[in-house]
Parts: structure tokens; C-alpha cells; sequence
């Protein structure tokens, strides 16, 4: 994999991961186990973001 594909990817997954944790807040109200289920999925997502930044970080460049 690329580095820039690899990068964009790392960004697509943590705002994926925002935007699905903060659509679980939304929704704990109304239906709190969906609601829980979304903020911990959209953590994990925006977690493993993080970890592919750093990964990206220590790769060689192209």
C-alpha cells in the first residue's frame, strides 16, 4: 500500500470514527444500547485512525 493511499485512509477512518461516535450520543437517548454500540465502534474507528497515522509516520517514504 501506498503511503499516500495509506495516509487517506488513516483521515477517512477518524472522522468516520467522530462522526459515529457523536451520531451514538445522539441516539443513546432514544435507544441506549444502539447508542452505546455507535460510540464504541466510532472510538475503535477513530482509534485505529491514530494508529495508522503512526504507522505511517515510521514508513519510508515512497
Amino acid at each position: 500500500m501506498r503511503n499516500a493511499t495509506l495516509e487517506k485512509l488513516s483521515w477517512v477512518s477518524i472522522y468516520a470514527g467522530l462522526l459515529t461516535a457523536s451520531l451514538g450520543v445522539f441516539v443513546h437517548d432514544h435507544s441506549p444500547a444502539a447508542g452505546l454500540t455507535l460510540i464504541i465502534a466510532g472510538g475503535l474507528a477513530a482509534a485505529f485512525g491514530v494508529v495508522m497515522i503512526f504507522i505511517r509516520a515510521r514508513r519510508r517514504p515512497d
